[in-house]
């Protein structure tokens, strides 16, 4: 099975990218699928062929990472079913992979849907991982009535690659912030701190995969971090942690320089980039360049709504409200991204 249109919305997250979901998903021909990826994760691409039930499985499961965060009590923003409980809690039940916030972005019954996407799923014939996701977009356009499907998931540069090689069709769009604001932006958010204490329990113990670790990693960590790989830990380790802002500059550069050199190795009509800045200031010109990208036509309602969706306000918030050194040394830490944007542009 091959979709008639499938687009990735890759970048390093805080970059505009929830409110573009929120944009996508008021187009009546799109299926915004907001968070699919970083919802249901490498897990459910295994190689070989999957059933129906393992499939389901592989949708259905919580994502540990994520519960563990829901129970330390740093939820992250994107988690849009604890806004509205419906049966599944952290504490008890696990909630599934997709319903944390995939379904809340489509429906206001997450469960509902749940319960008609299992019906269909698990008896499903064998397949590879890619012929399943395929079909649960088409069974989920269908039931929304839409024509094209477009992924989103915030920091999901790294996935590119994998998903170029699954879905040999499908299109990219590397959406960008200006970096010292999407830094600082990081710096704030529960999700990208406890992100750079992974990383740097990474840097710690020399694995590449939380998998390798054993009892000595975790006995040689410090113990402002190895409680962080418990099924529970003490929220001030994530909350009130004092980083350096050039870590999350760092960070920008190497999300936003791996995003350009993906783009910049697909064929033309695959790619396309798409700057935060530019959004907000040419909402319509982008927006339909975005719509004609990805398959639909930019309808005039569409545009209208769009554009009262998009807010300007927390655009140059580093430089208004970083004392001048600090703001030096977190453009400083953005100037490899920052090249490489500049490089992909010309």
């Amino acid at each position: 099975m091959t979709l008639r249109s499938l687009t990735f919305v890759i970048g390093t997250g805080r970059s505009g990218s929830t409110a573009l979901s929120r944009v996508l998903n008021a187009h009546p021909g799109i299926l915004s699928l907001n968070e699919y990826m970083a919802s249901v994760g490498d897990a459910a691409f295994p190689a070989g062929e999957l059933t129906g039930a393992e499939f389901w499985e592989a949708l259905f499961r919580p994502t540990p990472y994520f519960t563990n965060m829901i129970r330390s009590g740093v939820p992250m923003p994107e988690f849009l079913y604890t806004r509205r409980p419906g049966r599944y809690a952290a504490e008890t039940t696990g909630i599934p992979a997709l319903s944390l916030m995939v379904l809340p972005h489509l429906t206001d019954d997450p469960d509902g849907l749940l319960d008609e996407i299992r019906a269909a799923v698990v008896d499903w014939p064998g397949r590879a991982a890619a012929g399943h996701h395929e079909a649960l977009f088409e069974l989920l356009c269908a039931r929304f009535g839409h024509t094209a499907v477009v992924e989103r998931s915030g920091y999901s540069t790294g996935w590119a690659p994998g998903l170029r090689a699954t879905f040999p069709y499908a299109r990219f769009v590397h959406l960008y912030r200006d970096g010292p604001d999407c830094a600082l932006s990081m710096s704030r958010h529960p999700g990208y701190r406890t992100i750079t204490l992974m990383r740097e329990i990474k840097e710690r113990t020399g694995v590449e995969d939380f998998g390798e670790l054993t009892a000595e990693h975790v006995r040689s960590l410090p113990p402002d971090l190895a409680p962080l790989l418990e099924a529970r830990f003490d929220p001030s380790l994530v909350r009130d942690r004092v980083f350096p802002l050039r870590r999350f500059g760092a960070l920008w550069s190497e999300l936003v320089t791996e995003g350009a050199r993906f783009l910049a190795g697909l064929p033309a009509a695959q790619g396309m980039t798409l700057a935060y800045e530019d959004l907000l200031d040419a909402p319509r010109k982008e927006l339909t360049s975005l719509a004609a990208f990805t398959g639909v036509a930019p309808c005039p309602r569409w545009l209208d709504g769009a554009c009262a969706l998009l807010d300007d306000s927390r655009r140059g918030s580093a430089r208004r409200q970083l004392a001048p050194a600090e703001l030096d040394d977190l453009l400083k830490s953005c100037a490899p991204g920052t090249q490489a944007l500049e490089e992909n542009r010309s």
